[in-house]
């Protein structure tokens, strides 16, 4: 449907969605990116519903086009359409390639890491330029997809033992000028332009257009061969600029959601577009009042509306086709309608039903679509196998009422946290916050996270929390705020770098911020080992131990029970034996308490393989007895002794 190039040596074929009534619908073929006048220009024939098609006789490889509609009198501009998979450099024009050159060698044999669930992901955020471009990061290809093709890269990951890369924005977005590669320039990439095409400032050359695709699937591959999944950051909630858009410039009003009346939006300028309002009263008004907001960001597609859905299938299936994308993460999914986000399942379940889905159960504003049909945490259990982000295990931590600073009435949430969202007969839903239902069928719906690319990262948000507490006890704070993340029955998630105690100096909303801010510091990992080993030691036990990612309500609640503890601190015991774990009994003890506690177990003996901010599966130590002490702000995790490896 939304194949709008087909290229062969012989002809080439144009196809567009367009209005009906459209005047005229052609194509502008150009010699180059920035030739000023076409060589020629292709009328496209209405054939069917909204489908006009044309072509071209002969081989017009390495040219560039334009489509451009005139509807009722007025030409609506040209654009590269709704569906270019390669553009110039900045997208202002689609370009004929030839696809099949693209392929790097060994394509055709890339596979996707097996996974039996999706709890056996551990999924680390990441962006390409803050992981690469310290200047003693020791990558050659700084900020580019091919840094993640690096053997240095490649190391750390497998060494850190995360499974899966989430890569934040990754298509052709609006604000970053690919013309300049040498100038700093930052953008978390919420600006999306062209939806099926790599973003050219990743590449070596924006100029050359196969260049950033052949160079992201070269990215996909290394990723594949070092057994890690990628999940690519998708953004279908909104456009850059609806002016300007292929949607807009091709379909008028067809792709997003429009109100009657202007816009009252109490959030400030949006925090990843420019200035597109005014503001009055301590309020934000929307120039163009038509168009409801639900992003933040002065429009909202609607994905109820049959072009904006297929569009939104037929996307992420290219991605998953084209560059073997292992899952999506779906931004401000909230904004899109449960009814889309099912049928995207179940496309994605005729390519290969391991690809993952997940998103923000939430919009950043009200949308223009019924409260009860959007894909909300509400509305989780309707939506079997997408998982969705859960704010109470990470409000609970560090919140309001923390958890890491002993206040007990956060207790459950962790607790809701730990068990993945699910009904747990241990767990009281009146005592959790923002919600009092369970909104997960499974553990796989629920993803464990404490911090990620929004608000302060973990390091500043314990400092900002915690402003009299020393280096150490915040090390403290960290791994022990980790440890119900790593050992929860959803699926865990980390920010990038806060394994060694990454900082971006307290700002909030880096989407813009400069390289100082937003980088990662590797000589942190000489300064602080033990954070990295810890983080390390935890993902190792999880990745080890079935126990920890049963991935089924139903063996949670029967194989995790809580035990009873003093006021806030939570000790669980995991019974292995039931999903063929070799240790049959474990037990999880979290203080985040001053003073060291006790907590009464079984007389039995055991082998400590997490205590005191060290881990190590084979064990550290052993112990028998019934009363274990736990030390202030910190885990202890038993196995039974002698181990069973």
């Amino acid at each position: 449907m939304f194949n709008e190039l087909d290229y062969s040596k012989q002809r080439t074929v144009f196809s567009l969605n367009a209005p009906t009534d459209a005047d005229t619908v052609c194509v502008r073929i150009y010699s180059s990116a920035h030739a000023p006048q076409p060589e020629h220009i292709v009328p496209l024939a209405w054939i069917t519903s909204h489908t006009w098609v044309g072509s071209i006789q002969g081989d017009m490889l390495g040219k560039f086009y334009t489509f451009e509609v005139t509807l009722h009198g007025k030409p609506l501009g040209e654009t590269p359409g709704t569906f270019a998979k390669a553009v110039c450099v900045n997208g202002q024009r689609a370009a004929i390639i030839d696809m099949q050159t693209t392929n790097p060698d060994g394509w055709q044999q890339d596979k996707r890491p097996p996974v039996t669930t999706p709890s056996d992901l551990v999924i680390y955020e990441l962006h390409y330029r803050d992981f690469s471009v310290h200047p003693q990061s020791g990558f050659l290809y700084k900020g580019k997809f091919l840094a993640l093709t690096e053997p240095k890269a490649i190391f750390y990951l497998k060494s850190l033992g995360i499974n899966a890369v989430q890569l934040q924005p990754s298509f052709d977005f609006a604000t970053v000028d690919e013309s300049h590669p040498d100038r700093p320039q930052y953008n978390w990439g919420y600006d999306p332009q062209n939806y099926n095409v790599p973003e050219g400032s990743y590449s070596t050359d924006a100029h050359q257009p196969d260049v950033r695709i052949r160079e992201f699937k070269q990215m996909v591959m290394a990723l594949h061969q070092a057994g890690i999944r990628v999940i690519l950051d998708v953004v279908y909630n909104h456009c850059y600029s609806i002016a300007d858009s292929p949607f807009q410039r091709t379909y008028p009003n067809a792709y997003f959601r429009a109100i009657n009346a202007e816009h009252e939006n109490t959030w400030q300028t949006p925090s990843n577009s420019p200035s597109r309002g005014r503001m009055v009263n301590g309020k934000w008004y929307m120039v163009n009042s038509k168009w409801s907001n639900g992003s933040g960001c002065g429009n909202e597609t609607a994905s109820e509306h049959p072009l904006m859905r297929q569009f939104m299938i037929e996307s992420t299936c290219y991605w998953a086709r084209e560059y073997h994308i292992d899952g999506f993460r779906f931004d401000l999914m909230g904004v899109h309608d449960t009814d889309t986000m099912n049928y995207i399942r179940k496309a994605m379940d005729q390519i290969d039903p391991t690809i993952t889905m997940h998103g923000e159960p939430w919009s950043a504003d009200t949308c223009a679509l019924d409260y009860s049909l959007l894909a909300n945490k509400e509305s989780i259990i309707r939506m079997p196998r997408i998982a969705a982000f859960g704010n109470e295990l990470r409000d609970a931590v560090l919140g309001t009422d923390a958890w890491l600073a002993g206040r007990t009435e956060s207790t459950e949430s962790v607790k809701f946290g730990i068990v993945g969202g699910i009904s747990h007969p241990q767990v009281n839903m009146q005592h959790v916050n923002y919600c009092h239902s369970p909104w997960a069928q499974q553990p796989t719906q629920h993803i464990s996270y404490v911090s990620c690319h929004d608000g302060l990262c973990l390091f500043d948000h314990l400092r900002a929390r915690f402003p009299r507490s020393n280096l150490q006890t915040l090390l403290r704070l960290d791994m022990l705020a980790q440890t119900p993340i790593l050992l929860s029955q959803g699926i865990p998630f980390l920010y990038a770098g806060e394994e060694v105690l990454r900082t971006k100096y307290g700002e909030s909303n880096s989407y813009q911020s400069s390289d100082r801010i937003n980088q990662i510091d590797w000589t942190a990992l000489q300064r602080f080992p033990e954070l990295f080993l810890y983080y390390r030691g935890l993902i190792q036990l999880r990745r080890e131990h079935k126990a920890f990612r049963m991935g089924s309500a139903d063996l949670v609640c029967s194989c995790l029970h809580f035990l009873p503890a003093p006021a806030g601190v939570i000790a669980f015991h995991l019974d292995g034996s039931a999903v063929g774990d070799t240790w049959h009994d474990i037990y999880v003890l979290l203080n985040p308490h001053k003073k060291t506690i006790q907590v009464k177990l079984p007389d039995a003996p055991y082998t400590i393989v997490c205590k005191n901010g060290k881990v190590n599966p084979q064990g550290l130590s052993t112990y028998r007895g019934s009363n274990i002490r736990v030390s202030p702000l910190s885990a202890v995790v038993l196995a039974p002794s002698p181990l069973s490896l």
